[in-house]
């Protein structure tokens, strides 16, 4: 009866547990609960960064001289917005819920000549200025026209506004040089949902005007005008000082007006003025950031990359299943009925290795140091994946990826210590604690050692781009103070457990690998054709992430990355198992490395592309070679992060591959 009782306790248990789960309440990530703002309430908008898809390098709003409220107020960051460079201040704008206002002066400013050619150059870049309200970013609504059909038509948001643009002649006229126009007026739409209101109906009564109103949706539409006034301009008005070329409210209508030429010959005098409009919309606050999400991204481009990759892995898998149930299974069969070869015929095939194949390779300390690595980088990534497929690294929660990324990597060190430990144990190695710190140290410090130098190229452009020091301390002492002490325990425990046992043993005296094998004068041939398969299967979602990281956009198909993982991971496998057969056949047992080599290559295949996208997007400009030298930096370190990944799947499916064969065979 006791025996019976235990039994239905974990039915008990589970009943409690979903009892319990059904009274929870849902609940909001930290930095992501919805804010209502009353009628008549100030809303503030917050200015960011300045960006450009012609460069890397980007720079801190004020960098320009753009007008600035009394006092200039730096709000806190997290440490992924630190890394990432995110900055933002409070600026000048005023705007209050629900209440519309037109041509609202921002400030009269004359410019230097210097301080307009200033301008040109990042109207030139094709800079970008960003700006969020209610950690929403700033939007220019776009509309595409189909290629085949005119009159359909799409809207995507384009994160930002431009800061001026090239100033198009009218008709047939031509211009000696270029000219550039200044976006100095900005028509804000603020979209807004009563909190009270049903999907579609928007109720005006007590009630809900009480309860306030959520903001979906931050867009902007830029103008370039030439202000004038008449008379004197009246400074004491503030914002509210009359212009000849926009009307005050009601309407707001823009008067017949000439554009802000941009003059960095003889400077000029610009006014920035401002339109804030408030729109009713359908949109709920838990779907408002759908439009930035969905504007950009063709899915079907993304699902037929993913079918593409599945047949490839089913490609490889049958090839597999044809080696492992077909060749295989004959060869257990030949060797377990001890049939005798014919006189004068020479035995060939996988199982004369079996002597060697699981002899201590060259510089084993160094594979171990990799395998560790690999082991930390592949648990990192799978739980990150998991977590951001589930929405807890929402673009709401700013720097939640890069932050979430770091934190994963320095915690999860006791997995690649205990795995770095286990490999070297079984390669026999003594000095467990110097080969826990190259584990420790390696990746890390070389990925730093590239960030650092990227960091001072960024710094010398002042750029605020640019990692404060501060964050560079932190990052350090999480690396040493967290990240190599977990790396040493899990080392500690990993070298206390029982070495792993080769289902052979390991000849004294090692057998010569024939000098007729054809794999043997083409390791790096074949090395280089095995990671091609791999970058194949993801190169279209590289791609995609490349462009968000050069075009500032929000990437957010975590569910697709996650598919496009997993498919990367199967290849890396099915591809090495198969080369390593095929060298294991031509009695090569060397196939350590080569199946380390032989997955990782795919990074190089990774690096050789990010060079190729990046060199198709790089202009003239004067700072090519410092945004090239940056770009190429970061991506450095992910081909270097890709290769320990990718190689670290091809080893260990090869490592047990070849412990199943040989533990499958009966040897004298």
């Amino acid at each position: 009866m006791a025996s019976s009782s235990a039994l239905r306790m974990p039915g008990y248990a589970l009943l409690v547990f979903v009892a319990v789960l059904a009274q929870t309440e849902g609940f909001y990530l930290p930095g992501v609960a919805p804010r209502a703002f009353k009628d008549g309430e100030a809303v503030n908008m917050k200015v960011q960064t300045l960006v450009s898809t012609e460069t890397p390098l980007q720079f801190d709003y004020y960098q320009l001289p753009f007008c600035e409220p009394g006092q200039i107020k730096d709000l806190p960051e997290n440490l992924g917005e630190a890394l990432a460079g995110e900055k933002a201040h409070t600026s000048a704008f005023d705007a209050r819920m629900k209440v519309d206002e037109y041509c609202k002066t921002l400030c009269r400013k004359k410019y230097s000549p210097q301080q307009m050619e200033e301008f040109q150059d990042f109207a030139i870049l094709e800079y970008r200025v960003n700006m969020r309200l209610d950690n929403l970013p700033i939007a220019e609504m776009t509309t595409i026209a189909w290629d085949n059909d005119m009159s359909k038509t799409e809207q995507y948001y384009n994160l930002g506004y431009p800061i001026g643009a090239k100033l198009q002649p009218e008709g047939a006229a031509k211009q000696e040089t270029d000219l550039y126009v200044l976006n100095n007026h900005l028509r804000f739409r603020i979209k807004y949902h009563p909190v009270n209101s049903g999907d579609l109906t928007f109720t005006e009564d007590e009630t809900v005007a009480d309860a306030g109103s959520y903001i979906v949706g931050f867009e902007v539409i830029p103008f370039s005008i030439k202000h004038t006034y008449w008379g004197k301009f009246n400074e004491s008005a503030g914002a509210y000082a009359r212009l000849s070329t926009c009307s005050q409210p009601p309407d707001g209508r823009f008067e017949k007006h000439q554009p802000q030429v941009i003059d960095p010959t003889e400077g000029g005098e610009v006014i920035w003025t401002y339109d804030v409009v408030f729109e009713p919309s359908p949109i709920k606050w838990s779907t408002r950031w759908d439009t930035y999400l969905q504007s950009a991204d063709d899915a079907q481009v993304h699902w037929f990359s993913i079918l593409n990759s599945f047949m490839i892995v089913v490609f490889l898998s049958g090839l597999i299943a044809m080696i492992m149930i077909r060749t295989l299974r004959k060869d257990f069969q030949r060797y377990e009925r001890g049939e005798t070869l014919e006189e004068g015929q020479e035995e060939t095939g996988w199982k004369l290795v079996h002597g060697d194949v699981f002899r201590t390779p060259p510089r084993a300390a160094w594979l171990a140091v990799l395998i560790g690595t690999g082991t930390q980088l592949c648990v990192s990534c799978a739980i990150l994946l998991v977590f951001a497929c589930l929405g807890f690294l929402s673009p709401a929660n700013r720097g939640a990826l890069m932050q979430a990324t770091l934190f994963l990597f320095v915690f999860m060190g006791m997995f690649g210590g205990y795995t770095a430990a286990r490999f070297f144990r079984m390669f026999k190695g003594t000095a467990w604690r110097a080969n826990a710190l190259w584990t420790a140290m390696l990746f890390p410090g070389t990925c730093f050692g590239v960030f650092f130098v990227v960091n001072l190229l960024i710094w010398g452009q002042k750029s605020s781009g640019a990692v404060p020091f501060t964050t560079l301390l932190a990052m350090l002492l999480m690396w040493l103070c967290i990240s190599v002490p977990l790396v040493l325990v899990g080392a500690f425990f990993g070298y206390r457990m029982q070495p792993i046992e080769h289902p052979v043993r390991v000849n004294q005296i090692p057998r010569q690998v024939p000098e007729e094998s054809p794999l043997v004068g083409n390791a790096i041939r074949n090395i280089l054709v095995g990671g091609i398969l791999p970058f194949g299967a993801v190169f279209v979602e590289v791609f995609y992430v490349l462009s968000s990281i050069w075009q500032h956009q929000i990437y957010y198909l975590f569910g697709i990355l996650f598919l496009v993982l997993v498919i990367l991971l199967l290849t890396c496998s099915e591809v090495t198992i198969v080369m390593c057969y095929f060298q294991l056949c031509s009695e090569d047992y060397h196939w350590w490395w080569r199946a380390y080599f032989t997955a990782g290559t795919s990074a190089v295949y990774f690096f050789l592309y990010a060079g190729y996208y990046v060199m198709t997007r790089m202009n003239g400009m004067e700072t090519a070679w410092v945004s090239g030298c940056i770009f190429f930096g970061y991506i450095a370190g992910l081909s270097y992060a890709f290769f320990v990944l990718t190689g670290f799947t091809g080893f260990i499916s090869c490592f047990f591959f070849v412990r199943c064969i040989y533990a499958s065979i009966k040897v004298d």
